[in-house]
């Protein structure tokens, strides 16, 4: 059996025993070294439709399938090779131990793969490997006429054309086996042909030019094809010409079956010449010595009957050998065509099943789009929630219910600076309760004074504030109201208290949140805040204390 084209294919011997369970995917196709949790505990390759077992190892789906269907309880590998003495029910492989891992499966369909095929420059990730394997013109596939060899998806034409050792054709003179594109320059060639001589029946003028010989005819030449070249040319053109060269085929035989019908009736010196004079419409036959020989050539000459008789027979025998090799060439390009035409249908699956799921995806996407609006108006709510909690968390943490509070004020300096250059003049100290459901008030203070006593004294205001138990209380407000600057060395406090006015407007049941504050706009004196002998700062602190007397 002869061999195909130097590294278009390979003996099928090497491809793995069809009876081998099928494993993981190899180690070779990973970008990177793949993790342990990514290898099957049987074939030690990358899981495929990964499994784990009760004991917490994993195997691919066919290797775990194949070991439960030849081996009864069978342990599990890894386990025995870990610890023996740690096997136990978990470690019986059985279809009811097993179950699909999807978490690893997920992980690893994300894996950074390549092609293994060679000259293949493929790169993606294993999800969609085996789809890309299944379409690879550097894969290596059976040939479809079952000669036993593996060739390149992409060579499979050229393999069928020029190849296969299933394609061989013995030449019908000599008998010698040989591909169709071979046969078809053999049998003009073979030395087993007798012919007659070419000066004897055409003459010296009928001689080619010895220069002739730099440019060839295309081997379809004899059923029309018009087509020359060198031998470079040629071949392009015989590799990108099927169909044409098909429909001139179909054309040379229908002709051919037409004259034999037409005459059928006559002898066979007639049909041999309508054949003939068909073939030459259509191009001409090549019979002797590389030239065409038409109808007139056929001619008998009157006489010379001895030898019409003897170019017949010749002539016969070869129109027999060109319908034959006709056959065969096209038996190979039936071939060729029904490869071309499932990979086509391969293809156009492929595109329809990448429409679908394009489509999947977008219809996902857009879902994901709509759930991701809704998180950020939800994050949105949430955020304006929290800050009302943890204002409200912050008022309830300063609140006082027993008449008494004490304002505590930081970075004084700071504050002070901001009074005095009118940025923030006043401020409000959080609100308490002469009692648990008492009134509500609160302190409001002018560092830089207000008033009479604005750049002078520090001004100290009280102030009535709307509250959830105002039904409920004697209006007006009528309780003695003592403010206290206290001294953080404990040795002389500011204390000045007042009565409410209880015509005045601050004291009456408020109408808005907050009533008029009134109180000591001379409260204490600038000057004396950072007395050496007093700690009334320190540390940039102030401490004020408001105490109403809820008995008065």
């Amino acid at each position: 059996m002869a061999a195909g084209p130097a590294g278009d294919l390979a003996d099928v011997s090497s491809a793995p025993d069809e009876n081998e369970y099928p494993s993981g995917f190899p180690h070779s196709i990973c970008d990177d070294v793949p993790q342990d949790k990514y290898l099957c505990s049987n074939c030690n390759n990358v899981l495929n439709k990964a499994r784990q077992t009760m004991c917490g190892h994993r195997y691919c789906l066919a290797c775990v399938n194949w070991l439960v269907r030849n081996n009864k309880n069978l342990v599990c590998k890894r386990c025995r090779e870990e610890d023996r003495s740690l096997e136990g029910d978990n470690s019986i492989l059985t279809p009811d131990n097993v179950f699909n891992d999807a978490a690893i499966n997920k992980e690893i369909l994300e894996l950074r793969v390549h092609c293994a095929n060679q000259g293949c420059s493929w790169r993606g990730i294993l999800k969609d490997y085996e789809e890309h394997q299944s379409g690879c013109d550097h894969a290596l596939i059976p040939c479809n006429i079952g000669c036993g060899h593996m060739v390149e998806r992409k060579k499979l034409a050229s393999h069928l054309a020029k190849g296969c050792p299933n394609n061989m054709s013995p030449c019908p003179t000599c008998s010698q086996a040989m591909s169709p594109a071979e046969l078809q320059k053999h049998i003009c060639q073979c030395s087993a042909v007798e012919r007659p001589p070419a000066t004897a029946q055409r003459g010296e003028k009928n001689q080619l030019p010895s220069n002739s010989r730099a440019t060839e005819q295309c081997c379809f030449s004899e059923v029309g094809c018009g087509f020359k070249g060198t031998a470079e040319m040629i071949k392009v053109h015989q590799d990108s010409s099927h169909v044409g060269h098909l429909q001139l085929l179909l054309q040379v035989t229908s002709a051919l079956q037409a004259s034999l019908l037409t005459a059928k009736g006559r002898g066979p010196d007639a049909q041999l010449r309508e054949a003939l004079a068909a073939l030459q419409l259509q191009g001409g036959v090549e019979l002797d010595g590389g030239e065409i020989v038409g109808a007139e050539d056929v001619g008998v000459p009157e006489e010379s009957a001895t030898a019409h008789s003897l170019q017949d027979d010749q002539a016969a025998v070869l129109l027999g050998k060109h319908l034959e090799e006709l056959q065969q060439r096209v038996d190979v390009y039936e071939n060729i065509v029904t490869v071309l035409n499932r990979e086509v249908e391969k293809t156009q699956v492929t595109v329809a099943t990448l429409e679908q799921q394009n489509q999947n995806n977008q219809e996902i996407i857009q879902h994901l789009e709509i759930q991701v609006l809704e998180q950020q108006r939800k994050l949105a709510m949430k955020d304006v929630l929290i800050a009302s909690l943890r204002q409200r968390i912050t008022a309830q943490e300063d609140v006082s219910y027993n008449g008494t509070f004490i304002w505590k004020l930081c970075d004084i300096s700071k504050k002070m600076n901001e009074a005095a250059s009118g940025r923030r003049n006043n401020q409000y100290s959080p609100a308490f309760y002469t009692s648990r459901y008492g009134f509500k008030v609160c302190m409001r203070l002018y560092l830089n004074g207000d008033g009479v006593g604005r750049g002078t004294h520090i001004s100290l205001f009280f102030v009535v504030m709307k509250g959830e138990y105002d039904a409920l209380l004697s209006w007006p407000f009528k309780h003695k109201v003592t403010f206290s600057l206290l001294d953080q060395n404990h040795k002389e406090h500011v204390v000045d208290a007042f009565r409410p006015d209880l015509s005045s407007s601050s004291f009456q049941r408020p109408v808005s949140d907050m009533n008029v504050a009134s109180g000591c706009p001379l409260f204490f004196p600038l000057a004396k805040l950072r007395s050496p002998r007093h700690a009334y700062i320190k540390d940039d602190t102030l401490f004020i204390k408001c105490t109403v007397d809820t008995f008065s």
